[in-house]
């Protein structure tokens, strides 16, 4: 579980980020800066070894935080065409990453993905029977996907890696183009699938606790439980927008105008909320971080 790595006591803690320009990578450095955490940011490329270990000679860091990564602008279906790109960055950069720091005794809390399943016979909508952490990936619609279940599959041999598995990231940042709420108020039409997701609000600052217990191994990194399309965007008309309207369509339809298939699950938080019982339920760490602070209407 625990990897015997840097952050103890007697010495002080210094994060080495990578991601410094994604929205991840942005928010933990802001989170950072309010905890009085020491951080610097990465320089290096993650496929190029020689700049990662002189970033970590440069920054001597107890942790390193990888938040980088490809997920294609302004989706996933950019990496249907964009292959040895998000190779080079999902698959080289991030095994070069981990490989360094092992060499170096370090903890690597990677930032990683949970749209590698999708719903099957075992896994059913709404059964709440949930993907486990040591369930192997079955979902390889895209190709963004398919790098990032290879990916996990070899950092497990990896013992000084924490794997967090995100899912349709959330944050109480309503203009940010990556928030998933933002994305599916400004589609034409939405498929309406009950899904895991991340409240990044709640959960960044989990994942920076993680680092300083020295967690490792494969996390679900989502809160417990599932949210539908369509419970979010009344949640959104009821505290933002009482006009708001939207049309559903079905996978079939949305099939036709999307390049590679999406990944659509439930994953099973226990492991999670075990070590954090604070964690709250989808639902309701929606309202707490994301609808009250927003409120905009008299509504629930």
């Amino acid at each position: 579980m625990g990897f015997p790595a840097n952050g103890s006591s007697d010495k002080p803690l210094k994060f080495l980020i990578y991601g410094r320009t994604g929205w991840i990578g942005g928010l933990l450095g802001k989170l950072c800066e309010s905890q009085g955490i020491d951080y610097e940011y990465g320089s290096g490329r993650l496929e190029s070894r020689i700049s990662l270990e002189s970033d970590i000679a440069n920054v001597k860091p107890t942790h390193v935080f990888n938040a980088a990564g490809v997920t294609g602008r302004p989706n996933v279906d950019w990496c249907e065409s964009h292959k040895v790109e998000t190779i080079r960055t999902n698959v080289v950069g991030t095994l070069t990453l981990a490989d360094v720091c092992r060499d170096k005794g370090l903890i690597l809390i990677n930032y990683a993905t949970g749209c590698i399943f999708e719903y099957d016979e075992a896994h059913q909508i709404g059964t709440g029977i949930g993907f486990k952490e040591e369930d192997t990936p079955n979902f390889t619609g895209s190709f963004y996907s398919k790098t990032k279940a290879m990916v996990e599959e070899l950092l497990k041999n990896y013992e000084n890696v924490c794997t967090l598995r995100v899912r349709m990231p959330i944050s109480s940042d309503l203009a940010n183009p990556r928030n998933f709420i933002t994305k599916i108020t400004r589609y034409d039409k939405v498929v309406n699938i009950p899904n895991s997701m991340t409240i990044l609000d709640e959960l960044l600052p989990i994942s920076i606790e993680m680092g300083k217990r020295n967690l490792t191994g494969i996390w679900n990194f989502t809160n417990p439980g599932v949210v539908s399309h369509n419970e979010i965007l009344e949640m959104y008309r009821d505290y933002i927008d009482p006009n708001f309207t939207w049309k559903n369509f079905n996978l079939e339809e949305q099939a036709k105008v999307i390049v590679a298939p999406r990944s659509n699950n439930e994953l099973d938080a226990t492991k999670l909320k075990t070590e954090f019982p604070e964690l709250l339920s989808i639902k309701k760490s929606l309202v707490k971080y994301v609808f009250e602070p927003n409120k905009k209407t008299g509504g629930a």
